[in-house]
């Protein structure tokens, strides 16, 4: 219903492209990240020369794939990662993509073990453990994913990315007052994703907080956007009161 606005703000991968440790440099080779679908369609024209030029490199078929999935491809993009980390098994950021990518399209538990595979207890990676608890979060293992989190957070302490997400694992739990308490660091830290604001505002809806709510959902935006974010808040929130159930926006598993 209101899923394009109310949606979560992590670095793991359920919902965008945006990651963190997936590839070094730019995905166009460019000397920027693609934003408009056409940069999509670009990258993801250059990208699938280099993969089908070279199907063992790494770096091309993470990248093919994450362009694959910025255009609506994600079974076709796991596919890719698949057979990518059959040529690469020791290849841990292809692997962290390949999790990442089974996430998106809902093999949870298939993700849960690439994402495994992708750093090791001497060396862990605060970006694979953030995607871990999403993915744990997704197959209702809440606490399992709430300890990942904290985890991540030992590494990169006010992170915001992982912040957002053990903010959004509270709201699982029911926990609201911690999940208010969460987003709010989360939104304080510099770099915090827009997503993350709508996330605060939808707990504060949850906790009847209507005004406040309503403040930070068009807070620092152009005044229809503001509207919009303003009006999906009070759709989600007066759904979620008919049903007795509250929409409650998935962890990202990162892109």
């Amino acid at each position: 219903m209101a899923a394009a606005v109310l949606t979560a703000a992590l670095t793991l991968g359920l919902g965008g492209c945006k990651t963190t440790n997936d590839i070094t440099g730019s995905i166009g080779g460019r000397g920027a990240e693609p934003v408009t679908e056409r940069d999509w369609r670009d990258a993801l024209e250059t990208w699938s020369e280099r993969y089908k030029a070279d199907p063992s490199n790494a770096e091309a078929a993470i990248n093919y794939a994450r362009a694959l999935r910025a255009t609506d491809q994600r079974a076709q993009a796991v596919a890719v990662l698949e057979q990518a980390a059959i040529r690469n098994p020791n290849n841990m950021a292809l692997l962290g993509a390949y999790g990442r990518a089974l996430a998106a399209v809902g093999n949870y538990q298939q993700a849960f073990d690439a994402l495994s595979r992708a750093h090791t207890p001497d060396n862990p990676d605060w970006s694979i453990l953030n995607a871990q608890g999403a993915v744990l979060d997704q197959m209702g293992r809440n606490a399992e994913a709430q300890r990942h989190y904290s985890a991540a957070l030992k590494i990169v302490p006010d992170e915001p990315s992982v912040l957002s997400n053990l903010g959004l694992s509270y709201v699982l739990t029911k926990d609201l007052k911690r999940a208010e308490i969460t987003l709010r660091r989360a939104l304080a830290q510099p770099g915090a994703d827009p997503k993350v604001r709508q996330n605060l505002a939808l707990v504060l809806g949850l906790r009847g907080k209507y005004a406040e709510a309503e403040r930070i959902a068009g807070e620092g935006l152009p005044p229809d956007q503001a509207a919009a974010n303003v009006a999906n808040l009070r759709e989600v929130l007066s759904q979620q009161q008919k049903s007795g159930r509250p929409y409650v926006p998935p962890p990202n598993a990162g892109g």
